[in-house]
């Protein structure tokens, strides 16, 4: 198996890594921090790769892409998850978002919403989950109720990640009640600008903007902003969940940080307790599942099918090494701590990957839904 996926790729890897190295401070651990800086970093890195021709890079080019393959995508989405996703919230718009508009959205919401994305100018944000709808989203409440040649939309959202600083959203709402619950759901295109709509941060160990309320009291709407068919939102949203859950590209993280140990510790590495070199071992060798599993969804992707059951075995094996690398890395760390610039970055790395991977195996569906969707796809095939 060649990782390197050959030289084009690691051409662009190369590429990728020398823009970061130069736009991106050394010391950044993401846009979503107190400091307002980072975002702006974040928003003029999405402006270098736009420019290159990278942000959007296996998009049409009628879009605004330039028509590479999807593994191009991907090597992409691994340099830039590796870095501390110096695209901030724009993965969002590149992975999922602007896909979908192309795939159901009319010529007018094509036009309308796909160069903003392509340009790195616009932020989305995925109104999903509720209070009582998270794992079952089948179950959501928010309404959306005709009015005349639109709709009206009433409800709240819950966990929505960038809502503070996102433009768009891409919104889930019953609008009729049908026999299954999975029937009668209809996806939004909707201005996060508009005053009927409320943001309510919430305070995590995170950071800033990933977690929020949102609040809609009397949205109104027109026949524009709906994408798809009415009542036909869940079929696109199971295709949305599946780009979604591999366009996270964890394991690229946390095999890059696993790497680095031995070489910020220096010769402080051998003095490290046999078993948990071990168990660094094991977590690289888990680091090259995870990717096998992503790549089997890319290729299903590719062909333009995607499996429930493949998406979810990648995002049950990622999530876990997610937890497994964090854990590895902070004992190392905490058995010897390393020093200089280098090592006090590191560990701040190390860190701050630690506090993302508490919520790794929630976020996006918990991994108790994603093992009944791999047991359900098993039992299917059987």
């Amino acid at each position: 198996m060649d990782f390197t996926m050959g030289k084009a790729a690691a051409g662009l890897r190369g590429e990728l890594r020398e823009l970061v190295a130069e736009n991106v401070p050394a010391d950044f651990l993401g846009a979503f921090t107190d400091d307002p800086a980072d975002l702006e970093t974040a928003q003029g890195f999405c402006r270098v790769l736009a420019e290159r021709g990278l942000l959007c890079l296996a998009w049409p080019e009628e879009y605004g892409g330039a028509g590479a393959s999807v593994w191009e995508q991907t090597v992409v989405r691994e340099e830039m998850w590796a870095h501390h996703e110096p695209r901030g919230a724009q993965y969002m718009g590149v992975n999922w978002v602007g896909p979908t508009i192309m795939r159901h959205g009319t010529a007018e919401q094509r036009s309308r919403h796909l160069p903003p994305i392509a340009r790195g100018e616009v932020i989305w944000c995925q109104g999903f989950s509720e209070p009582d709808a998270g794992s079952d989203l089948a179950s959501l409440r928010t309404a959306a109720r005709r009015d005349g040649d639109g709709w009206r939309i009433s409800g709240q959202k819950i966990w929505t990640s960038y809502a503070t600083m996102a433009q768009w959203c891409f919104l889930l709402a019953r609008t009729s009640k049908q026999e299954k619950k999975q029937q009668g759901l209809t996806i939004f295109l909707v201005p996060m600008s508009d005053p009927a709509i409320e943001v309510r941060p919430i305070d995590c160990m995170m950071g800033p903007h990933h977690l929020n309320e949102v609040f809609f009291d009397d949205l109104k709407v027109t026949e524009a902003d709906v994408l798809g068919d009415v009542d036909g939102g869940w079929k696109v949203v199971q295709e949305v969940l599946s780009f979604e859950r591999v366009g996270i590209a964890r394991y690229a993280r946390c095999e890059r940080l696993l790497r680095l140990a031995p070489e910020v510790l220096g010769d402080r590495w051998d003095d490290l307790p046999d078993e948990l070199r071990g168990r660094w071992a094991g977590a690289l060798t888990r680091c090259r599942r995870a990717r096998l599993l992503a790549y089997q969804v890319v290729a299903a992707q590719d062909r333009g099918a995607v499996r429930p059951g493949d998406a979810a075995a990648y995002r049950i094996a990622v999530t876990k090494l997610d937890q497994e690398s964090a854990e590895v890395l902070m004992e190392i760390v905490g058995s010897a701590p390393p020093d200089g610039e280098q090592g006090r970055i590191f560990r701040r790395e190390v860190e701050d990957h630690w506090r993302y991977a508490q919520a790794s195996t929630v976020a996006s569906g918990s991994i108790e839904v994603q093992r009944i969707l791999l047991a359900r796809a098993m039992l299917a095939a059987s």
